[in-house]
């Protein structure tokens, strides 16, 4: 087990199923200059056939990466930053999610999105949302969002190896993270939320970028004598409700920690899953950490007073501890 930035196992994960398979192609934006370093250096090995720099055109290159797998391949698309999936919505939406269906069965759609999600950056309105909750409500396409470098090889590996779509979320400005990774083949289930932390007081859920600072919220609250389960959700679509519920009973209080948007976030969804299935054993609200609903500000003080921290999530389980 190495030591691994988040960013190189991305680029890991990548370079080994390329490897493994020679139906697995990359294309998207500046893949071959890798802005992020996540595509640095594939084009060197696997040449400009399977790594291909597109135009910047987010609807063609999802209706492209439709056509291109229906036809046998197995399709990486780099988007860059999350918002393009609003723009590149019709052919995640109304094609690939719906091609089994309206196929009879016949086409496999091996798809996967790799998108840079999240405030933080001073990257502005249209460079920073964590759109979740609008892939996860189309139906027919898995949602990923690793929280480590583990996870992200793991989930992406899972991801190009799945005939389903998968949206890839990465983390934004965290690929200099280092974590250990296993060696060797290493594949994290899609759908199987982890229980990273037991505890028998309260139960934090967070999910991606938000897991860094939900650990630490656990981990204050410990100094305090609150015992914390924690759970990274990793698969928001199809959701762990199972492995959930399971942390909420064994507390009976709950706060979810997420970076969309308050209104319709991943975090209501889970919310409500709770309240649904697990509501006899809850001992008090169920708390949310999001974001406003507003669009995130070039500004960064403004910008960091709208992001979850450590500290809002310590207020939301203080509330809800005392009662």
């Amino acid at each position: 087990m190495a030591r691994t930035r988040f960013i190189q196992a991305i680029n890991d994960a990548l370079r080994e199923e390329m490897e493994r398979d020679e139906k697995v192609i990359l294309f998207g934006e500046d893949v071959e200059a890798s802005i992020f370093g996540d595509t640095r250096g594939l084009i060197d090995i696997f040449g400009s056939r399977r790594v291909r720099n597109t135009p910047i055109s987010e609807n063609t290159l999802t209706g492209m990466t439709v056509g291109t797998a229906a036809s046998g391949y197995r399709v990486v698309l780099h988007l860059m930053f999350a918002n393009f999936v609003y723009t590149g919505m019709d052919g995640i939406a109304n094609q690939m999610a719906r091609a089994r269906l309206m196929s009879g069965g016949q086409i496999d759609l091996p798809i996967t999105i790799i998108a840079s999600y999240g405030g933080g950056r001073a990257n502005a309105a249209q460079h920073s949302d964590t759109p979740f909750s609008a892939v996860m409500n189309v139906g027919g396409v898995h949602v990923v969002a690793p929280s480590n470098p583990a996870d992200a090889k793991g989930l992406l590996k899972s991801a190009i190896r799945s005939n389903d779509p998968v949206i890839f979320f990465e983390p934004g400005g965290r690929g200099g993270e280092q974590g250990e990774v296993p060696d060797g083949e290493y594949l994290t289930p899609i759908g199987k939320a982890a229980v990273v932390r037991e505890g028998t007081d309260l139960t934090l859920i967070g999910m991606g970028s938000t897991m860094r600072m939900t650990l630490e919220a656990a981990d204050k609250l410990a100094e305090s004598g609150i015992e914390c389960e924690v759970v990274d959700v990793r698969t928001m679509a199809p959701l762990d409700e199972d492995t959930l519920c399971k942390a909420a009973e064994r507390t009976g209080r709950v706060v979810i920690v997420d970076e969309s948007r308050d209104r319709c976030s991943a975090a209501s969804q889970i919310s409500a899953i709770l309240a649904d299935k697990a509501f006899e054993h809850l001992k008090a609200p169920i708390k949310r950490v999001t974001t406003p609903n507003v669009s995130f500000p070039y500004a960064p003080a403004s910008e960091k007073y709208l992001l979850p921290n450590t500290d809002k999530i310590l207020a939301a389980a203080t509330e809800i501890v005392r009662n």
